[in-house]
C-alpha cells in the first residue's frame, strides 16, 4: 500500500476525563496470534460465541476459514466461485456466509458482487451495481430481514450507505440505491498505514451480533457500535455510535461481535493478533421505557426548546477542524485481478 500525500491542520479536543477512563477501561485485550500464512490479509470476521468465521482479502476462491479461539484453522469452507476483491464477511441467519466482493481501489469496476456460500461449499454470485459510478467498498451489513446494506470508504469521512432497490437475482445485475451515509470525524487514536487524520475516518469493515441487535462499523484506528432495538438498520446508522478505540493495528479491516457483547477486531498482516473487547456492546444505551418517555415527554419538549437538545445532551468535547489542502489518497495493495 502506497501512502498518501497530505497537508492537513489538526486542532481540537478530544476527550474529558469521563470518556479517557472509559476507553482505558475498554482496551483491546490479544486473545490469540493469527500465525496461519493462508490468512495473511484477514479483512472479515464474523463471531458466534463458539467460533471465528474469517475470510482472506482477494483470493481466486470463495473461502472462510473457520477459527478457534487460539486462531488455529478448525476447516476450510470453499466454493468455486472466483471473486475479484472480497473484503467483508457476513452471515444470514439461515447460516449462508455472504462475502463481500467489493473492493475496487482504482474505482473501476462496472459491478460489485456479493457471494452466497452456504456451509457444505455451495456458491451462488449476485451481482450489483451502483446508481452513481463506482466505489471502493469494505464493510457490508445484513438486517434482520437479511437485506445487505454497503458502506463505502471514503478519505474524507463520510461512508454512503447503499441497498439493492429489490430482492437481489442470481447473477443480476441488481441495482443499489443510495439510502443514507454517516460521517466520522478524525481521531487521536494511532494505528493504522495511513496518516490518521485520513485513517481514522475511512470505513475499513463492519459486523452485527448474531442477534442483529447491534452493529459496527470500524476505520483502521476505531470501532464505532449502535443499537439496532426494533431491527431499523438504517435508522440506527443514523443515531450517535459510541466509540471504541483500537490503537496500534497495522491494518485493522476485521471486526466482529459476540453474543455476550464482546468486540472482536483483528488486522491484515501474518503474525498480528486478534484481540477482544470485552462488554463494549454494554456502552451502549438501553433504549427507554414506554413508561419513562411518557414521564418526560412534556420535559423533554421543554429542554429542547430552552437549547436545541434532548434530556440528556453530550457533554462538549470541543471541535475538530480539518483543512486540507493537496490530498492524494491512493490505496494499492495488489494488481488488478480479473
Amino acid at each position: 500500500m502506497r501512502a498518501l500525500v497530505t497537508t492537513a491542520l489538526v486542532a481540537g479536543l478530544v476527550g474529558f476525563g469521563a470518556t479517557s477512563a472509559s476507553a482505558r477501561e475498554q482496551a483491546p485485550r490479544d486473545v490469540c496470534v493469527m500465525a496461519d500464512k493462508r490468512i495473511g490479509e484477514l479483512s472479515g470476521l464474523v463471531a458466534d460465541g463458539d467460533r471465528w468465521y474469517a475470510v482472506n482479502d482477494g483470493g481466486t476462491k470463495s473461502t472462510v476459514y473457520v477459527l478457534t479461539k487460539e486462531c488455529k484453522v478448525e476447516r476450510v469452507i470453499s466454493g468455486p466461485t472466483d471473486p475479484f476483491d472480497v473484503e467483508d464477511l457476513a452471515r444470514g441467519a439461515d447460516g449462508t456466509f455472504w462475502l463481500a466482493d467489493t473492493g475496487d481501489n482504482d474505482k473501476k469496476r462496472e459491478t460489485v458482487a456479493l457471494i452466497a456460500l452456504t456451509p457444505d461449499g455451495k456458491t451462488k454470485l449476485h451481482r450489483l451495481t451502483y446508481p452513481d459510478g463506482a466505489h471502493d467498498t469494505e464493510a457490508l451489513l445484513l438486517d434482520r430481514a437479511g437485506t445487505p446494506y454497503l458502506i463505502t470508504k471514503n478519505p474524507f469521512g463520510r461512508g454512503d450507505i447503499y441497498r439493492p432497490v429489490a430482492a437481489i437475482t442470481s447473477p443480476g445485475p441488481t441495482a443499489l440505491e443510495k439510502v443514507g451515509s454517516v460521517q466520522l470525524t478524525s481521531t487521536d487514536t494511532k494505528g493504522g498505514p495511513v496518516n490518521p487524520s485520513i485513517g481514522s475516518v475511512v470505513v475499513t469493515g463492519a459486523a452485527s451480533n448474531p442477534g442483529g441487535t447491534v452493529v459496527a462499523l470500524r476505520t483502521y484506528t476505531d470501532a464505532y457500535l449502535y443499537a439496532v432495538p426494533d431491527g431499523d438498520l438504517l435508522a440506527a446508522l443514523k443515531t450517535d455510535p459510541v466509540r471504541i478505540p483500537l490503537p496500534e493495528e497495522k491494518q485493522g479491516e476485521a471486526i466482529g461481535l459476540e453474543p455476550d457483547g464482546t468486540l472482536v477486531s483483528a488486522s491484515e498482516g501474518v503474525g498480528q493478533p486478534i484481540r477482544a473487547v470485552t462488554g463494549a456492546a454494554g456502552r451502549l444505551a438501553p433504549p427507554p421505557k414506554a413508561e419513562d418517555e411518557s414521564r418526560s415527554g412534556g420535559q423533554a419538549a421543554a429542554a429542547k426548546g430552552a437549547d436545541g437538545g434532548g434530556l440528556d445532551p453530550l457533554p462538549a468535547i470541543g471541535f475538530t477542524v480539518i483543512a486540507i489542502g493537496g490530498v492524494l489518497f491512493f490505496m494499492h495493495r495488489r494488481a488488478s485481478r480479473r
